[in-house]
């Protein structure tokens, strides 16, 4: 993750953008933006004691919970 644009809660539809701004996929976020700014390029080993919770997730968007919408094409 390079950036984070807006401001949403956990739980929240993002939208995952290469590196023109073309969408890529969209999906649930397991993070605020807020969180997100604290963890960004950690270890996801440190993510509890940044955020202070003992339940966390590996991952942004879980492949679960993602959805493709642009081809590369």
């Amino acid at each position: 993750m390079k950036s984070i644009r807006g401001a949403f809660p956990m739980g929240s539809v993002v939208s995952i953008l290469d590196e023109d701004g073309v969408e890529l996929a969209r999906g649930l976020s397991n993070f605020s933006s807020e969180e997100l700014e604290k963890i960004r390029g950690m270890n996801t080993k440190k993510i509890p004691d940044v955020l202070g919770a003992e339940t966390y997730f590996d991952e942004v968007v879980h492949r679960d919970n993602l959805v493709i919408v642009a081809t590369g094409e």
